[in-house]
């Protein structure tokens, strides 16, 4: 026969009747409804932004949109996702964090190759040129 605390540990509860850190907290229909209010709002103001010609400056524009996009992740990691340092003991955030690392170096490398064959690619050749500021 097992001792009773082993048993309830075995079924995921303690003695005091506490639920698995994984399992304290699912969403509700507030909870969902307001990740899906802020969603909503944070795909909005980057629409408006950019249809309504807001800022004339374009590297602002595009600043305010990545930041708004960044928001909206965390806002979809913690309202639809339920993501947050409480949850498996952390280890669901220590996941996402690796994961952002490795995208931020991904698409940051992206970029800036880009960048250096478009500034060391050799310059278009004259008749090219003609073509390209006669259509």
């Amino acid at each position: 026969m097992s001792h009773p605390s082993q048993s309830a540990l075995d079924h995921g509860t303690s003695q005091h009747g506490d639920h698995d850190a994984g399992q304290s907290h699912h969403g509700s229909l507030r909870g969902y409804l307001t990740g899906f209010v802020l969603a909503a709002i944070l795909t909005i103001i980057p629409f408006w932004l950019v249809m309504g010609h807001v800022i004339h400056g374009t590297q602002a524009t595009v600043l305010i949109v990545l930041g708004l996009a960044a928001v909206q992740i965390v806002v979809h990691m913690i309202y639809f996702l339920h993501l947050d340092t409480r949850s498996e003991s952390g280890w669901n955030m220590l996941a996402f964090i690796f994961t952002i690392v490795l995208v931020v170096i991904v698409l940051g490398a992206s970029v800036w190759v880009m960048y250096n064959e478009n500034a060391n690619m050799m310059p278009m050749s004259p008749q090219y040129k003609h073509h390209k500021l006669g259509s």
